[in-house]
């Protein structure tokens, strides 16, 4: 037994003596981790950046969409490029995966919160990517707030907080302005307090505020400034976009207001912008050749949001109205095209098919030179949106969303407009009436099923309407597209029918 207790003493001794020597040579012990901690300051999903009093926050979505008699996502309608031509060229249906990424940081300073977002979205369409690569990254937003102003790519001043979706989940709902993925500015905003605020912006034009370019090759493109002597309306007609641009460089920013009241029963809000018309040159490849003024344009916006109706919980009406001369992007806005070619069956005795055509450049004017050369005449347009929003239960709600938009080119600049054409498509039989003015008319209805959060499926069907202005028929051997025959075509109403499914992940 001695021995036993002997043995055992020795070796917990030699166990201890090893232990000691083992540690003598290990290093000094390292800090204790600094664990991320959250940050309740400015909500959910916010913590602090390691070793930092900044806050972050990341989040975004993965979407699957699927569109049908469309011509683009989302649900964009076939009124141009090869899906207004509604021959086999078009897409029936349309595939768009989308993920979105988001960082929001935020940090306490005695000027106030500190602020810098970006957003960025990685996307895969059908008819614009290839098999490895897929469509361009985009940016979104990239802005930095300080103490009341913002520096960088936001949304605009001017814009409602639904943009062109009060009810439904396109981006092409004519009648009003949408800059839903953002518009370099600087601008300012002051807190009145009990949600009354005011912003004054300094805004890019290019992008939202121009006709769209060849970033969107598969519709019409055009000028903001129609040279009708050029003969660009020969192009609407063709609805190719092949026209020579005669807008000028910006010289000045939008310069755009807002007051906005923001309560628990709703939203009202008043806009307005200054939008310059620059013209380029009268010969567009000659800069002797002179140009017309520059002219202002203007835009005004007026919107209500109702929350929280008898309907049901949850439940809004959203509605905006948008007026503006010489500046149709503010109506004819977001990423919807501001040229229309549309074509169908006739009906007629030998004629070939109907077409439906318009354009809303901000201004018209004429001429080769200083001598011959016009004015710029502004176009007019408005328009009205809006949706009532109705939640069934948690899991379920409906939207019933509709536009109208309507433009105007005035008694000098329908008839510059009427001369080109004129020279187009005149004689040879050539038979019509009317002027470029024309009517969009949209109705829709969204549902949308989440049944867990932040998992949304929703489908929307939407009926769109182009309401033009010409009657008659072209001569026999126009061919308004490169897969058209020379054939006899009537101006004509056009419209169309669209559908979309989309899937959507939030986190």
């Amino acid at each position: 037994m001695n021995f036993a207790k002997s043995l055992m003493l020795g070796g917990a001794a030699l166990l201890v003596a090893t232990a000691g020597a083992q540690a003598a040579d290990l290093p000094l012990k390292a800090k204790a981790v600094e664990y991320v901690k959250v940050c309740s300051l400015y909500g959910a999903g916010f913590y602090y950046i390691p070793g930092t009093d900044t806050c972050i926050k990341l989040g975004g979505y993965i979407r699957a969409e699927y569109a049908f008699n469309a011509g683009g996502m989302t649900e964009t309608p076939s009124w141009g490029g090869a899906a207004g031509q509604g021959n086999r060229l078009s897409n029936n249906t349309i595939y768009r995966s989308r993920a979105d990424l988001n960082i929001d940081t935020r940090t306490a300073t005695e000027y106030g919160v500190v602020r810098t977002y970006f957003e960025s979205v990685f996307t895969w369409t059908t008819g614009s990517g290839t098999v490895a690569g897929g469509d361009t990254p985009g940016v979104y937003f990239a802005f930095v707030q300080f103490a009341g102003f913002t520096f960088g790519k936001a949304v605009s001043a001017f814009s409602t907080p639904w943009h062109g979706g009060p009810g439904n989940i396109t981006s092409n709902l004519l009648g009003g302005d949408d800059t839903s993925t953002g518009i370099n500015q600087v601008s300012y905003t002051a807190e009145f307090g009990n949600g009354v605020s005011a912003s004054i912006s300094l805004e890019d034009q290019s992008s939202y505020r121009w006709a769209q370019s060849s970033g969107l090759s598969s519709n019409v493109t055009m000028s903001n400034v129609f040279n009708a002597t050029g003969g660009s309306a020969a192009t609407w007609l063709q609805g190719a976009g092949n026209g020579t641009n005669y807008t000028a460089g910006t010289s000045i920013p939008d310069i755009v207001g807002k007051i906005r009241v923001d309560q628990a029963w709703g939203l009202f809000q008043v806009s307005a912008a200054a939008h310059q018309v620059r013209a380029g040159y009268y010969n567009a490849s000659d800069e002797t050749s002179g140009h017309p003024s520059d002219k202002w344009g203007f835009a005004v916006l007026a919107a209500l949001s109702l929350k929280n109706l008898p309907t049901g919980a949850g439940d809004s009406i959203n509605l905006d109205a948008t007026y503006a001369d010489g500046a149709t992007r503010y109506v004819i806005g977001g990423t919807s095209p501001n040229q229309f070619a549309m074509y169908s069956n006739s009906g007629l005795a030998g004629i070939y098919q109907s077409v439906g055509f318009a354009a809303a450049p901000d201004g018209v004017f004429a001429g080769t030179n200083n001598l011959n050369g016009t004015g710029i005449s502004t176009v007019k347009a408005w328009g009205i949106r809006g949706a009532f929003n109705h939640n069934w239960n948690p899991n379920w709600a409906t939207s019933l969303f509709g536009a109208y938009s309507s433009v105007d080119f005035g008694g000098t600049g329908g008839a510059l407009y009427n001369a080109a054409l004129a020279a187009q498509v005149a004689g040879f039989g050539t038979t019509y009436t009317g002027n470029p003015n024309f009517n969009i008319a949209q109705i829709g209805v969204r549902t949308a099923w989440t049944p867990v959060k932040n998992l949304t499926f929703t489908g929307e069907v939407m009926w769109m309407r182009l309401d033009q202005n010409y009657s008659g028929v072209t001569a026999g051997n126009v061919s308004p597209t490169s897969t058209k025959p020379n054939a006899r075509y009537e101006f004509k109403d056009q419209d169309t029918v669209v559908g979309a499914v989309r899937v959507q992940r939030t986190f």
